[in-house]
């Protein structure tokens, strides 16, 4: 076909828009566009996933790594349904998508067509900002541009419907000045957002009053590190992250306390239990029972997205602006902290933390705890890794035992905690920059899920990349062990065997079939000498780790003391969960003999 089209239209607007790399699918109803992409020579390239979900979700990934907007393409029908689950992942944590979705002829919609899904409204809540479809050629760069600019604008995910008869029409030349056309442009400047003088005077009256000040540091804070480290010293403040917020904050510094929530650590448990004052930095984590309890300290919170300011905490002053600009501002009005009293307390829980952290990862565990497996990898991390992390019980392990080099990323879905995300975003982490490491953190259920269909996706690439190291850490437990903790927890039942089980599969011989790497351990004694071979061999690697399925995912007191009956009652009813109890046991004794007997 030598006419240009509307679909190469759209695929130089991709490229007017920056983008290098789209991941997706093929399907008739999108193959106009797959044609103009084969006519583009690789810019932008395509990737093919072995799923549109992963497609979806590796565009999240993109776009969570590099800052800028993951696009992702599927034909209609199925492979739309197909976007939705990485699409709400997107739109739960606040990243730039957009969709290129096929749809059949205009002529047919609405006779119950093949594949015909009637997608403004399949999308029209994930893509509440922005979904719309082309009708005509004239109008097909002005919806991509509006799609791109809204994506970036509001931090969510936009859809474009591309009817498959209009991808085929003629590209129409440059648009006169005319009634019912309208002509735009591609790029989005930021704006440059600070608070009021007079709500900077009020958040700084809040904090300097303050006797204990404890900071919660999120995503928002990705590029202001320095000018959060500088408040929280001149308040003489302990700070806590959310699981969003881990890789934007140095977890070695000695008033750094950690993960906060369910998954997070004592130090942060009892930091927020004892504070007078928080700030919350570009947070939106929803895990409110471990805030400071309502009416327990006066708050102020900076984001640059007004919606989410007093969203989670009955603040006092709220500071809409770039958090960077707004510490930069706060921190002139601040005046130094005299006491530190309670800086030396918060470092004093820190050191019983790592304390209780090192207890727990040489617990005696059959054959392996998973806390020593991935602590091992701290310390060993390259300093320009990559780290995804998949949702599980693995998840917990990360939050607690990896501590991550200066500026080493790490993702995962945090707010929708879809199992699945960590290979997807693995392998987008590596396409945007095949010379750095990878390292991804996988459960066994999450593998099953689709993980092992994405190693397909990695043994078919790693040889174009100029670091081939893309290692996958799979703990091999044969269980659902967060949902199995949480029957225990939050219904007091024992573990339901037939709806946690997994079938057993051989994930290392797996990746040996496939050309890969696979390393298997099930010894304490293997595990460091794993993670070395792992992080200096010639070809991605899987390390299974066959790790002990009841160690406990117990949360951080004072919270998690009031769970100990509601576990302890659903192991007594488990045949074999002495050992289980035993852990937990040891777990609750840990933290009760720090315990501050004052209350």
């Amino acid at each position: 076909m030598g006419d240009r089209l509307v679909a190469d239209l759209v695929v130089e607007r991709l490229r007017s828009w920056g983008v290098e790399r789209i991941f997706g699918y093929s399907g008739d109803g999108i193959n106009a566009v797959m044609g103009a992409l084969r006519r583009a020579d690789g810019d932008p390239a395509l990737v093919q996933a072995r799923h549109e979900e992963n497609a979806a979700l590796m565009a999240v990934g993109h776009a969570k790594y590099t800052g800028g907007v993951g696009v992702v393409v599927s034909t209609q029908g199925p492979g739309a349904v197909h976007l939705l689950n990485g699409l709400y992942d997107a739109k739960l944590d606040h990243v730039p998508v957009v969709a290129l979705v096929g749809q059949q002829e205009t002529t047919v919609l609405g006779s119950e067509y093949q594949q015909e899904i009637d997608l403004q409204s399949l999308f029209k809540d994930v893509a509440a900002q922005f979904v719309q479809t082309v009708l005509a050629p004239e109008q097909a760069v002005m919806v991509l541009d509006r799609a791109f600019r809204t994506a970036l604008a509001t931090r969510s995910p936009c859809v474009v419907v591309l009817p498959h008869d209009v991808q085929q029409e003629p590209a129409p030349e440059e648009p006169e000045q005319q009634h019912g056309v309208v002509v735009t442009a591609s790029g989005l400047s930021r704006p440059r957002v600070v608070p009021r003088d007079e709500d900077l005077d009020a958040a700084a009256e809040v904090l300097a009053a303050g006797e204990r000040v404890a900071l919660l540091v999120g995503q928002g804070a990705r590029h202001a590190e320095e000018q959060v480290r500088a408040v929280a010293e001149r308040l003489g403040a302990g700070v806590a992250t959310s699981l969003l917020g881990k890789p934007w904050w140095d977890e070695g510094l000695p008033y750094s306390c950690g993960v906060m929530g369910h998954l997070g650590t004592t130090a942060a448990g009892k930091l927020y239990d004892g504070c007078d004052t928080l700030l919350i930095v570009g947070s939106n984590d929803p895990w409110t029972e471990f805030y400071p309890a309502p009416g327990q300290a006066r708050a102020v919170q900076v984001d640059l997205d007004g919606r989410h300011v007093g969203n989670r905490y009955p603040i006092e002053v709220g500071l809409t602006g770039d958090a960077a600009e707004t510490l930069e501002a706060l921190l002139s009005r601040l005046p130094e902290r005299a006491d530190l009293g309670w800086r030396e307390q918060v470092e004093g829980w820190v050191r019983e933390w790592h304390e209780i952290a090192e207890q727990r990862s040489q617990a005696e565990a059959h054959p392996l705890s998973p806390e020593r497996v991935v602590r091992a990898l701290s310390g060993r991390l390259p300093g320009d890794a990559q780290v995804s992390v998949d949702v599980g019980s693995v998840t917990y392990w990360y939050a607690r035992h990896l501590r991550l080099p200066p500026g080493v990323q790490a993702h995962l879905s945090s707010t929708l905690a879809t199992m699945g995300s960590g290979l997807p975003y693995a392998l987008a982490a590596k396409l945007a920059t095949p010379d750095r490491p990878v390292v991804a953190l996988v459960g066994d259920g999450a593998m099953q899920m689709n993980g092992i269909a994405e190693l397909v996706t990695v043994s078919s690439r790693w040889r174009d990349w100029a670091d081939p190291r893309f290692v996958v850490l799979v703990l091999h437990n044969g269980d659902l062990a967060e949902v199995s903790w949480e029957q225990r927890e939050m219904e007091g039942d024992p573990r339901f065997a037939t709806s946690q089980d997994l079938p057993d599969f051989p994930y290392a011989g797996y990746a040996d079939l496939l050309g890969l790497t696979g390393i298997r351990v099930d010894d304490p004694a293997g595990v460091d000498d794993a993670w070395d071979r792992a992080l200096s061999a010639d070809r991605p690697v899987v390390i299974e780790a066959i790790v002990d399925r009841d160690v406990p995912l117990l949360p951080p007191f004072p919270a998690g003391k009031a769970k100990l009956d509601s576990f302890r009652a659903a192991l007594a009813q488990e045949d074999g969960g002495e050992h289980a109890r035993a852990l937990l046991d040891a777990q609750a004794a840990q933290e009760e003999e720090r315990e501050d007997p004052s209350g």
